[in-house]
C-alpha cells in the first residue's frame, strides 16, 4: 500500500471570473484535481479565492462550483483530508462545505504535518492593511450585511459581485510583492520570532514567493491560475516545493 505522505496546496484559482478564459480555467482546475495521486495524499489545502465570488443562499449555491465540489468530495471519499480557508473573494461560504465533509478554517492555521509545523492562510489582512480595505473586509464579515445581501435576487447579486471583483483587479493590477516591506512578510517574521514554524504558506498576492526567514523558516506564496498554468505547492513529508507547470516562472 502506498505511503500517504503528500500534501498539496492551491490558492487564487478565481473560478467563475468574468473573463474569456473562465471555462478553460475551470477545466484546468478540475483536471488538476482529477490527476492528484489520491492514494498517496494526506491532504489538500485550498487557501482562498478558489472562487472569484461565492455566496450561499439558503437554497442556492453557485453553478460554477458543482464540478469542483464533486472532485473535492471524491478526494475526501478516497481518504484525503480536504481543507478550505476563505479568501477575500469567497468569504461567504457558510454551511455547504461542512455538510459535505470539507474542513473549514479561518487564517492563520497552525498545524503539524508529518512532524513539521505549518502556518497557513489566504494572506490578506495579516500584518495589517489599508484603512479602506480593512473597512471593506469588516463589512463583508458583518452578519447584518450578509443577511441584507441575501435579500437580493441571485441574478442581480452575482452581477454586482462580478463587477466589484473586476474593479478590484483593475485597481490592484501590477502589484509586485515587496519582499521584506510587505505586511505579510512582517507578519510571518514576527510569528517566527515568537514560536517555531517550519513552513509559512499563503496565497492572495498572485505571484510565487520563496523566501527564507532570518531564523531559517521557509515562507511561500502560491501563484495564481490566471496565466494558463497549474501552480501549486506540495509537501512530501520533509520538504516543500512550489510548482508552476506552464505558468509563471518560479
Amino acid at each position: 500500500m502506498a505511503e500517504r505522505n503528500l500534501v498539496y496546496f492551491v490558492a487564487d484559482v478565481h473560478l467563475g471570473q468574468d473573463s474569456p478564459e473562465a471555462a478553460a480555467r475551470e477545466d484546468r482546475f478540475v483536471r488538476f484535481l482529477k490527476e492528484l495521486p489520491a492514494e498517496r495524499m494526506q491532504a489538500l489545502y485550498l487557501l482562498g479565492d478558489i472562487w472569484d465570488f461565492w455566496y450561499e443562499y439558503r437554497d442556492v449555491v453557485p453553478r460554477n462550483g458543482v464540478r469542483v465540489a464533486a472532485e473535492m468530495i471524491r478526494l475526501r471519499d478516497a481518504g484525503v483530508e480536504v481543507c478550505f480557508c476563505p479568501g477575500n473573494h469567497d468569504i461567504w461560504t457558510f454551511s455547504l462545505f461542512k455538510e459535505l465533509g470539507i474542513g473549514y478554517f479561518e487564517q492563520p492555521l497552525f498545524v503539524n504535518i508529518s512532524g513539521k509545523e505549518f502556518c497557513l492562510g489566504h494572506g490578506d489582512l495579516l500584518g495589517g492593511a489599508t484603512r479602506g480595505y480593512a473597512r471593506m473586509m469588516k463589512l463583508f464579515h458583518c452578519r447584518f450585511a450578509q443577511r441584507l445581501f441575501a435579500t437580493l435576487h441571485p441574478w442581480l447579486a452575482y452581477r454586482m459581485a462580478r463587477s466589484w471583483a473586476k474593479s478590484s483587479r483593475r485597481k490592484h493590477a501590477g502589484h509586485v510583492f515587496r519582499r521584506e516591506e510587505e505586511p505579510l512578510y512582517k507578519y510571518v517574521a514576527g510569528v517566527a520570532e515568537q514560536r517555531h514554524v517550519d513552513f509559512f504558506v499563503f496565497g492572495h498576492y498572485h505571484e510565487p514567493v520563496d523566501m527564507t526567514l532570518p531564523g531559517g523558516a521557509k515562507f511561500y506564496v502560491l501563484d495564481d491560475w490566471s496565466d494558463g498554468g497549474t501552480p501549486y505547492g506540495v509537501f512530501n513529508g520533509s520538504s516543500f516545493e512550489l510548482r508552476s507547470p506552464a505558468g509563471h516562472a518560479e
